[in-house]
């Protein structure tokens, strides 16, 4: 059994034997077409079959050279990866500008880092701090409660008043927000440091490759 290197050397034999004239008409022989079928194989032709007419082929000279090449269509899908990609690539240009322009070291964007990161470890300090805050408050209140039902056991305890009862949620709520707000925080300084470091490898990069030019 022939392997498909050979298919495809015979083929190319049989395409020309087939399409390619000797004598004074073979300037007006079109091109030979090929393709290749799901499977795989090569063909040659002087057409190519309409199921194959929107996938990659090529055209041919007599001399087996590629004068023409004509890539597939793409899938929607396809359509929208290389516009993501091209999205990315200039957004990517444009950040590099951006760097080139702006900065004139590696120490001014690890001065701008530092400054930024101060700032976010101040506005942590202060939500921490208001965190604690708002566990004393609830702790406190929590102590309040006990003398009243359901949380006193004496039978002659009060209902829960309903001002007690609504601190009490505001204060949980508050302290489930500002947990939340903290943990943000602490996931924006570890993404800030990332970012620079980030930017600090790339402006290396770029200014490499100025320096080679």
């Amino acid at each position: 059994m022939l392997n498909r290197g050979l298919y495809r050397a015979l083929g190319l034999v049989l395409a020309f034997a087939w399409f390619v004239p000797d004598g004074a008409n073979a300037g007006e022989q079109p091109g030979v077409y090929r393709w290749v079928d799901e499977q795989g194989v090569v063909h040659y032709g002087d057409s190519i079959p309409p199921q194959y007419a929107e996938k990659e082929h090529q055209v041919l000279n007599k001399q087996g050279v590629v004068v023409s090449h004509t890539e597939a269509q793409k899938t929607p899908e396809q359509l929208q990866a290389q516009e993501r990609a091209h999205e990315e690539a200039l957004k990517q240009q444009q950040h590099d500008n951006f760097l080139t322009t702006t900065y004139t070291s590696v120490k001014d964007i690890e001065a701008l880092r530092d400054v930024r990161l101060d700032q976010l470890q101040a506005q942590r300090v202060a939500t921490q701090q208001y965190v604690d805050n708002l566990h004393s408050r609830l702790i406190a209140l929590q102590t309040r409660t006990k003398v009243f039902r359901p949380y006193s056991s004496r039978l002659d305890a009060h209902r829960l008043p309903d001002d007690l009862a609504e601190d009490l949620v505001r204060t949980l709520n508050e302290m489930h927000t500002q947990s939340k707000a903290l943990l943000a925080k602490n996931e924006e300084v570890s993404a800030v440091k990332a970012q620079f470091q980030t930017d600090i490898e790339r402006y290396r990069e770029l200014h490499e490759q100025r320096t080679k030019r």
